[in-house]
């Protein structure tokens, strides 16, 4: 069923999916936003803080600035929170720069990041950048020693900035008294909304041009339809336009009209 629309609109791939290249990304005023808060973080060796609802693009904005920072001069270790112990997340940290913990002692494991850390800074004289998505999971304890994690030389050198992604409840827990520390180093706020009918329909005319369509397949009913359905928020439209496709190609319909994506919307949440 999938390839059956792919073949009948002439798609060369599936239009509508999060597995794009960086250089396919939409760049929007939002992904700008979200690049030019990291950077300024990321020049003071902060914290910077990007919210969002459920599919609203931070994943993907994230991915784009994480893209374009040079590997020559900066190292990215990306990791996606979970509602584990500090221990977790010092695993997974340590997952990503390629080592095995050196025992299961906190002290020990922070050491030996914050020893990794050092020697890319100062031997390599390459930048490290901890980006963790999904940061509104953390636990509260989490929090509390996080921002331990960035402290060297007694707190005097920023070797260590520091993206925090998550829902918008992640402001929330950042306010509570042990997370204080943490939160006292974000330097640049930036909150993803959805997007208004205007800017679902370029999202929607961007995605079918790199699966080489570079006329609409949607009726202005549709792209009406498709962005009242999903609130402006990328990934529910995804569903909601793939699976309109779909239904126009097994009626045989050249475009894809309002009708199309209400019966799409029937099998989503």
């Amino acid at each position: 069923m999938n390839s059956t629309h792919r073949i009948f609109f002439g798609l060369q791939r599936d239009p509508f999916v999060a597995d794009i290249s960086h250089k396919e990304i939409l760049v929007t005023s939002s992904v700008t936003g979200v690049q030019e808060r990291i950077h300024y973080a990321v020049s003071l060796g902060s914290v910077a803080l990007i919210t969002g609802e459920i599919g609203s693009g931070k994943s993907t904005a994230l991915r784009y600035v994480a893209g374009a920072f040079h590997p020559s001069e900066y190292r990215i270790i990306h990791v996606t929170a979970s509602a584990g112990s500090i221990l977790e997340l010092y695993r997974n940290i340590l997952g990503e720069l390629g080592l095995e913990p050196a025992g299961s002692s906190r002290a020990r494991m922070t050491h030996q990041i914050k020893q990794v850390i050092k020697d890319s800074v100062l031997g390599k004289k390459i930048k490290v950048v901890l980006i963790i998505d999904e940061a509104s999971l953390l636990r509260l304890d989490v929090f509390s020693e996080l921002h331990t994690l960035t402290q060297f030389d007694n707190d005097s050198k920023p070797f260590l900035p520091m993206v925090l992604a998550g829902q918008g409840n992640l402001v929330d827990n950042l306010k509570y008294r042990y997370s204080l520390p943490l939160a006292s180093r974000v330097v640049a706020r930036c909150h993803l909304q959805g997007v208004d009918q205007e800017g679902m329909e370029s999202y929607l005319a961007h995605h079918l041009a790199i699966a080489g369509v570079h006329t609409s397949l949607f009726e202005s009913p549709a792209v009406t339809a498709i962005h009242q359905g999903s609130g402006g928020l990328f990934r529910k439209a995804n569903h909601l336009a793939r699976g309109a496709l779909i239904v126009a190609a097994q009626k045989q319909a050249t475009l894809v009209c309002a009708e199309h994506v209400r019966i799409a919307a029937t099998e989503l949440f």
